[in-house]
């Protein structure tokens, strides 16, 4: 017969499992809810470009992979993997198959396909263009439930929302900006949340899935060397601190091996040998493969040894040494954003998170468990990174991210608990459930229910009451009511915190918004000012003289510019070019380099003999565009100077000075680029003043012997010169005496001619 307590306590108990699978099952459809508002808002915030411009491919890269996903849409992937590029390097060439990361192309590609079979006819270029907004919000998503696994589903939310709307994230990611970063980082991300996850199941099921994940990493950035050092790094911390269990075992296995595997089989063999021969076979295994370690590295090391770099990459080495780069490559120090970051760009690029990041490293320590430290460790070394180089800012954003998420997450916890147990009518119930809960009175009949399921776990089998204790270890602690209150705040410091950290908040929504609409929104391939009264001025430069190649050039003609210009030329005037922003030829680049820096003569005999018929410069002079080619000059002569020692830097400079008024060298005021930028410039004010340098220009009337200029687009951003053909440079010359040809042989042989000659 049940007793009246029983009979009591039974519907009470079935009423309150009711209520709270109730509650769960309303949470997580509010949490789902939640989730797709972040995936519009991380869509939708990417938009401004096209709302503001137009739908447009921005920057330089993204034209390249615009056009390797043309080809692909329409040639199949065979071809794609077999395609020779002829109207690129020239006349090199390019294996673009073999050369590229194809995850982003393959992804738009794929996209476009299946939108077409739903009879939805979106162009190639238009799925190109929003590849990177929706790939945000899937990447908003991977951080949720990264963040889930560590702190739970509160933190994971906050997280997602961090991200969504982080500026770091949005300058690589705003609708038109067609990079390799635009899957990549939701493919960073979610390899580390299979990672984790397979940590905390052990489940063999997504250690699968993280090694595909990891593959299509691989297969869309270069930054998987940040994942295939970073998890390595993890599972040496975890068994170095005595955290290796078989659910890192499985994490790990299938990415990477031999560590893993070795300690697995200390591990298996300690199982199943007594501690003496344990002791002997360690001694053994030891002595053998210090042996063989030995070996392995002395020949690792005569091979490192005899490679200039010792093994290692230039960015590479960029990473270890900041200033190798500059010292040594400079190729790698011109572009801008392999330059370290300075402090206000983190403050741009991250707003308040900078400051909620050791918050969040805090919170990960209580308490500490696998993926906690897997996120510390995440945070720590791409802080390390992003401080070496600008670009890599991008693969602290979602650590960033996780860690302010983590934070405010836990700090609304204790600020809202402190709340609700001081709210009068909350507080009353609180304490009673607090106290009915930790009561350390025993009644009689809870005595005899004790007894009772004594009795029965001893009738049931040993497997499963060892299953029981070992849940029961598990289970966390229920915090009794002396350990909850000492959590709590005082209601007044409660509601100021949390109206604190809800200004924060506001904050930093204002300020991502401002930098997705203003400073990330504009492409580069379009410009825009504000005129005096207000109003929008457009520069579409760029595209006008692209277009003018386009239908005013053969199509075989070769353009010569600085490699900057080298994807946009070739995707969108679809003429050849010989340098791009590939660079992976120095000595090509540096031979264009050489050509710019070089008298008018000399700059016409170098590209002459590569087939060159038009050269493209951009000068910003006039508008006062900022990142035009005298900008960028000395980084050219730098370049020319590092394969042909007669371009010597100091040449350039007056008392170590870039000058380009009436002070400047005169090296510096007859180069092929000088010219090229200045000629007839002083017809526009009648000084040649020059908007960008803000000084009068030295050279100010001359004329081109070697160059005609053919084209210079409205607001003088762009201008094209055309070779002139040797026939047309000597015509009416007279013909050259014997004495001068034997003075012209002696300075060919004393080597004072251009070796291009």
């Amino acid at each position: 017969m049940a007793s009246p307590e029983s009979t009591i306590n039974g519907p009470t108990k079935a009423a309150g499992a009711d209520s709270k699978s109730l509650r769960n099952a309303f949470g997580g459809v509010i949490a789902f809810i939640i989730l797709v508002l972040i995936g519009v808002l991380a869509f939708s915030i990417r938009l401004f470009s096209v709302i503001k411009y137009e739908s447009v491919i921005h920057e330089f890269d993204p034209y390249f992979n615009y056009r390797v996903t043309q080809f692909l849409s329409k040639n199949g992937i065979y071809d794609f993997w077999n395609w020779f590029d002829d109207r690129t390097w020239y006349p090199l060439g390019r294996v673009i198959g073999g050369t590229v990361y194809p995850g982003l192309t393959l992804t738009a590609g794929t996209i476009w396909k299946v939108v077409n079979s739903l009879n939805i006819p979106l162009s190639v270029e238009t799925v190109c263009v929003f590849t990177a907004p929706i790939f945000s919000a899937f990447a908003s998503w991977a951080a949720y439930l990264l963040t889930k696994e560590v702190k739970g589903p509160g933190a994971g939310l906050t997280a997602a929302a961090l991200l969504a709307m982080v500026p770091s994230y949005i300058s690589r990611s705003v609708a038109g900006s067609y990079d390799n970063e635009a899957v990549a980082i939701f493919a960073l991300v979610f390899t580390f949340y299979l990672y984790i996850k397979t940590l905390n199941t052990g489940s063999l099921f997504y250690a699968t899935l993280n090694a595909l994940a990891y593959f299509y990493m691989v297969c869309s950035w270069g930054g998987y060397t940040f994942i295939i050092n970073l998890i390595p790094m993890h599972v040496l911390l975890c068994i170095v601190t005595g955290r290796y269990s078989s659910r890192l075992y499985i994490a790990y296995a299938p990415l990477v091996f031999i560590i893993i595997h070795v300690v697995a089989l200390a591990y298996y063999i300690k199982g199943i040998l007594s501690p003496k021969m344990f002791k002997v076979a360690v001694t053994l295994v030891v002595s053998v493969g210090l042996a063989v370690c030995c070996a392995v590295i002395a020949i690792l090391i005569a091979v490192v040894a005899s490679s200039p770099t010792k093994g290692w990459s230039g960015r590479s080495l960029t990473l270890l040494d900041p200033t190798y780069a500059s010292k040594y490559i400079p190729i790698i120090a011109s572009v801008s954003e392999h330059q370290p970051p300075t402090w206000p760009s983190y403050f741009m690029d991250i707003n308040v998170l900078a400051f909620l990041v050791p918050a969040g490293i805090i919170a990960c320590f209580m308490p500490l468990s696998d993926s906690s430290s897997f996120v510390i460790l995440y945070i720590v070394t791409s802080v390390y990174f992003s401080g070496v180089m600008v670009r890599l800012m991008l693969v602290l954003a979602p650590a960033a991210c996780i860690l302010s998420g983590i934070a405010l997450s836990e700090a609304f916890n204790v600020l809202t608990r402190s709340i609700k147990f001081q709210l009068p009518g909350i507080a009353g119930n609180s304490t009673v459930a607090e106290e009915n809960g930790s009561s350390s009175v025993v009644a009689p009949s809870d005595v005899s229910k004790t007894e009772k399921t004594e009795e029965v776990a001893k009738e049931k089998p040993v497997k499963k009451n060892r299953k029981k204790e070992k849940e029961n270890v598990e289970k966390k602690p229920t915090p009794s009511k002396t350990e909850r209150r000492l959590l709590v705040l005082p209601l007044e410091a409660s509601v100021i915190a949390v109206l604190l950290l809800v200004l924060l908040g506001a904050f930093y929504v204002v300020h991502c918004v401002w930098a997705a609409a203003e400073a990330y929104s504009a492409p580069s391939i379009v410009l825009t000012s504000q005129s005096n009264d207000g109003g929008l001025h457009v520069f579409d430069d760029f595209r006008e003289a692209y277009s003018w190649l386009s239908h005013n050039t053969d199509v075989d003609d070769k353009v010569a510019s600085w490699w900057d210009y080298g994807y946009q030329t070739t995707a969108m005037a679809n003429r050849t070019v010989l340098v791009d922003n590939n660079t992976w030829n120095n000595t090509h680049i540096a031979t264009v380099g050489t050509a710019m820096s070089s008298p008018e003569k000399q700059a016409w005999e170098i590209f002459h003999s590569l087939d060159v018929k038009y050269v493209l410069v951009v000068f910003g002079g006039l508008v006062g565009y900022p990142s035009d080619d005298i900008n960028k000059f000395l980084w050219m002569v730098r370049i020319g100077g590092g394969e042909f020692p007669h371009i010597k830097e100091p040449d350039y400079l007056r008392d170590g000075q870039y000058r380009i008024d009436a002070q400047a060298t005169p090296t510096m005021l007859n180069c092929l680029m000088y010219k090229l930028s200045y000629f007839r410039f002083v017809e526009t004010d009648g000084k040649g003043f020059d908007r960008v340098r803000r000084t009068e220009i030295g050279k100010k009337h001359f004329k081109l012997t070697h160059f005609e200029e053919v084209f210079t687009t409205h607001h003088w951003m762009v201008r094209i010169y055309k070779l002139k053909p040797p026939r047309n440079r000597i015509r009416g010359k007279t013909k050259k005496s014997k004495s001068s040809r034997s003075v012209s042989s002696k300075r060919d042989v004393k080597g004072k001619r251009n070796p291009w000659h």
